[in-house]
This record gives C-alpha cells, structure tokens and sequence, in this order.
C-alpha cells in the first residue's frame, strides 16, 4: 500500500506489499524488500538496499550522503538487513570509497535519535537506545546492546554479546562478552545476564569469566595476560575469538577493573 501523498521515484524497486506512509520520499536509486513498513516522514535516499519485514518510523534518514569532508560522490551503499526496526528520527548514512557502504544487520532496534556514521559495520540481533551516536568506520558484533547516549569513536570495534552502559564514552575497544562502564570506560565484569538469556550454559559463562579475571582483575598487563590464557585455558571457540579480537585491536581495548 502506498499513500498517494509520498514521493517514490519510478525507478526506486520497491516490493508489491511494501506499506508507504503520507509524506514519505524516496529516492532512484532504492531497493525495499517484502513486508516492510515505512512510517510518514521518512527520507530514504540514493543507495539505500533495505531488506524484508522492516519497520521504519516518522522522522528517519537513511543513506544520506556521509558527513565527512574526504567524500566525492563516490556511488555507496546502506545496506539494512531482514526484519530490523528503526525508531523515530534515526539517521544512517552511506559510506564512502573506504568501505563502500555502511551495514546494519538483521533483527536490530536502532531507538529514536540513534545516528550510525559512514562505513560502520553492525552485526545482527543488536539493540541500540536512544540517542547513540556511533562515528564513522566503527565496527559492532552481533548481540551487542549499547544502552541510552553512548557516543563511539570513529574506528572503535566493539565485541559480540557485548553491554556498554548508559552515557559512556567509548574511546578505546570493547571486547566480546564483557559489560563495560565507568569514566573512562573500563571492564565492569561479564555479560553475564545476556549470555543466560541467549542459552549459554553456566559452564561456558564461568570459563569466559576466569579468561576475563585473567586479562582485567589480575594485574598482569595485556601481553602477559594473553600468554597466560593461550597457555591455561583450552582452545574454544570463545577462548579464540577474545583471542583474536584483542590482538587484531589497532585502538587497544578499554581499562581493566581498578586500572588509572
């Protein structure tokens, strides 16, 4: 259904039960899929690829051109997977000739307010509350939730399964599993509560809680500690990706607990 008051250009490809609310533009150069809803207001631009089942609310922006100067009109995408939800307000840019386009997974919330920069890279299932404000080039794991006026700095990667607190300012990387809080941002223990509910066993919680007691509460500094993990704790699937998300981190990651 599409209201008679939006502008779609003729080229746009839209599906057959797409919804178009009132006072809706969209641009040439868009592709929606099955089933989406699209509330009134929303602006959706050139190299906009919004997948099936989407709700889309009043006020959103999405794949207006990146607010970087380094930008020449370069043709780039915003690509937004299945059955995602956008609230009111939300602005996502497309990227630029550094990635080529900015992604956003399947089964997010993206809340009012929150803006994704160009080239960031968003997995699937995360939640994001109101008023986050993610800069360019950052890259955010699957089940990640980042709670009310987070603000990450651009080339920031933040961890799977990860829970940044409300507020926080994240300057340096947050690796998979942990909740992290406090100025500056540091490690505030395991994510315990969302891994329960995403049907991690008590076994496996605990051995990525002691591989955290290792790298943040013992006092070791990080080379060392990672010494210490490869050589105490048997090679797992999680053992590997925290293993292998702190050595590829060109930032650093956040302070241990305690840590000045």
């Amino acid at each position: 259904m599409i209201q008679p008051l939006a502008y779609i250009h003729p080229q746009a490809k839209i599906a057959d039960n797409v919804v178009i609310e009132p006072f809706v533009t969209i641009h040439k150069d868009v592709e929606i899929g099955e089933g989406t809803w699209i509330g009134s207001n929303v602006s959706i631009m050139d190299g906009a690829r919004i997948g099936k089942n989407c709700r889309i609310f009043p006020g959103a922006v999405i794949s207006a051109i990146p607010q970087d100067l380094k930008f020449k009109g370069e043709n780039t995408q915003v690509v937004i997977g299945d059955n995602t939800t956008i609230r009111e307000c939300v602005t996502i840019n497309r990227g630029t000739k550094d990635h080529w386009r900015t992604e956003v997974g399947s089964n997010c919330l993206i809340m009012a307010y929150c803006h994704v920069a160009h080239d960031c890279v968003i997995g699937d299932n995360c939640i994001f509350s109101n008023n986050t404000t993610i800069a360019g080039h950052v890259t955010v794991g699957n089940y990640v939730v980042l709670a009310g006026m987070v603000a990450i700095h651009q080339f920031c990667n933040i961890g799977s399964h990860a829970f940044v607190t409300g507020g926080s300012l994240v300057r340096k990387d947050v690796p998979p599993y942990v909740k992290a809080a406090r100025e500056p941002l540091s490690y505030a223990g395991i994510n315990s509560v969302g891994m329960r509910r995403r049907g991690f066993s008590e076994e496996k919680i605990n051995e990525i809680q002691d591989i955290y007691r290792t790298l943040f509460v013992r006092n070791s500094n990080v080379t060392k500690a990672m010494e210490i993990i490869e050589a105490d704790f048997r090679p797992t699937a999680e053992r590997d990706e925290i293993l292998n998300f702190i050595q590829s981190s060109q930032r650093g990651i956040m302070k241990g607990f305690g840590n000045s």
